[in-house]
């Protein structure tokens, strides 16, 4: 990746997170930036990060520099409320994201998700990619109906609530990853457990979105802790049959992210159906709950995408990840209710991006391969 790129993502990434703490300064009342702290991070540098790597070349493509750019300006017109542009540009996207997919595939209809002859780690890739075109598509079909048609009146379909799902994309492409790093040479149970993992996933949090439409409890409880179970199972999966290099340990650190992030979503469904349910109570919770998804999980799978050609890379493993877990655990929620934590959590954070994505030089031997160590 050229280093013109990482500056754009390290500006892009550091400015999500700032609009996430913007509230201090400017009310919400007047402007609210939570769109662009959504937009900024899963589909401007999510997306694109994404095409970036189904392409597969040493520097963006130029569709890749055309989505990033349509991205950039999808996200301003949805802050500023622009809703006949934000008609048009997620069509738009979708279509050089379903580009990339036909050319990356070889195919318009994703046969290779029933195929038991495709790896899991590309059912994921895939996935990633029409699970990112859709959610531009239904966008759209979000926006013409809050704004303009009113067809369905349904308390959850909010545009920023709908908004939050350009996060899964990145979220599939990870596991894509994680996947992709495990031995290939594994018992048919196991290839069993990771099929399930797939299908789990993607079907589960299509239920999970349509129960919190319908306002369903007890099906959005039981989809959650399937969920918690089944990352459970990847996380397991992955201890044991993952690759020994570097980037396991990243991973493994942001598959830890997304079981906190399980667990709080688990606790909010139950406060929010609870009799005492105050949003004003809760709120701690559900920023935890934001933070490790966006900032921990996502994070952690789009570094080792971004740097994939890098690795081994010249940092020391342990103090970055025990960096990025205090900024995000610790210095994010509570930047979310005092103005100084914030500014405390947007440099850390900062520090954080420049050294995973500048980094270089001699490996790292603690996460080296056992065999790599043999060589010498």
């Amino acid at each position: 990746m050229s280093r013109n790129f990482k500056v754009i993502l390290l500006v892009i990434m550091g400015t999500a997170l700032a609009c996430g703490f913007l509230h201090h300064i400017v009310p919400p009342e007047v402007l609210n930036f939570e769109r662009l702290h959504i937009f900024l991070f899963n589909l401007c540098s999510g997306g694109t990060t994404l095409i970036y790597f189904t392409e597969d070349r040493p520097y963006l493509s130029r569709q890749a520099c055309v989505f990033l750019a349509l991205s950039l300006a999808f996200s301003i017109c949805a802050f500023m409320q622009w809703y006949a542009l934000t008609l048009v540009l997620p069509l738009l996207l979708a279509i050089i994201v379903e580009r990339v997919r036909i050319a990356h595939f070889g195919s318009c209809i994703p046969r290779g998700l029933f195929s038991v002859r495709e790896t899991v780690s590309r059912k994921f890739h895939q996935a990633a990619l029409l699970c990112l075109s859709l959610g531009l598509i239904q966008s759209s079909l979000v926006v013409l109906n809050n704004v303009y048609t009113h067809w369905l009146l349904l308390d959850k379909l909010k545009l920023d609530t709908f908004f939050l799902g350009f996060s899964f994309p990145l979220s599939l492409i990870s596991m894509s990853v994680i996947f992709a790093l495990m031995n290939k040479e594994v018992s048919p149970i196991t290839k069993f457990l990771q099929e399930s993992a797939f299908w789990i996933i993607n079907l589960g949090v299509i239920l999970f979105f349509l129960f919190i439409l319908a306002h369903l409890f007890l099906p959005q409880a039981g989809v959650a802790i399937l969920l918690f179970v089944t990352v459970g199972l990847i996380l397991d999966l992955f201890w044991r049959h993952g690759i020994g290099l570097q980037q396991k340990a990243f991973l493994t650190s942001g598959i830890m992210f997304l079981l906190i992030t399980s667990i709080t979503g688990i606790i909010y469904i139950l406060l929010a159906f609870s009799p005492s349910y105050d949003p004003q109570q809760t709120l701690p919770l559900l920023r935890l709950h934001a933070f490790t998804a966006l900032y921990g999980w996502n994070l952690s799978g789009m570094v080792v995408i971004i740097r994939r050609r890098d690795f081994p890379i010249r940092l020391h493993s342990q103090k970055v990840i025990l960096l990025h877990w205090l900024t995000v655990l610790i210095l994010c929620p509570l930047g979310y209710f005092f103005p100084f934590a914030a500014i405390l959590a947007v440099l850390a954070y900062i520090r954080l991006l420049h050294v995973l994505l500048f980094n270089d030089g001699s490996i790292d031997r603690t996460f080296v391969s056992a065999e790599d160590r043999a060589l010498g």
